[in-house]
């Protein structure tokens, strides 16, 4: 059976609910969605460009916490809360990754926890 170990890091927000930031498992990690949450204060950043680079320098602490980059995620979940910050968003994003990006998927959803305008979770593999 494949251990599961739970990742940790003060770089980003504690869960706020029963769920870990993320779960490596073999040679994947899990990562938890990331709103654009401010680590220190646990307050949402203001307007959707902040929240994605927060929640984009959430999803980095997180990756680092276990010893990957962005360079190491195969494939990115975004929930935006309005899909109109589409192409706001996405500059964001584009800005974080290196090429080839990740595979993605982009929904618009009802609401957001927090009243958060973006959430961004992530899958990646430790390279052998």
């Amino acid at each position: 059976m494949t251990q599961r170990r739970a990742i940790s890091t003060d770089g980003a927000p504690a869960a706020i609910g029963p769920y870990s930031q993320a779960i490596e498992s073999g040679d994947l990690l899990l990562c938890s969605g990331q709103l654009g949450l401010d680590p220190a204060s646990g307050a949402l950043v203001e307007g959707v460009e902040a929240q994605a680079e927060r929640s984009l320098a959430n999803l980095m602490a997180v990756l680092a916490a276990a010893g990957l980059s962005a360079g190491d995620v195969l494939k990115t979940t975004i929930f935006l809360a309005d899909i109109g910050d589409f192409a706001t968003v996405n500059a964001v994003y584009g800005r974080f990754f290196p090429e080839p990006f990740p595979a993605r998927s982009t929904v618009a959803v009802a609401a957001l926890p927090k009243g958060g305008l973006v959430e961004i979770e992530a899958i990646a593999r430790r390279r052998g």
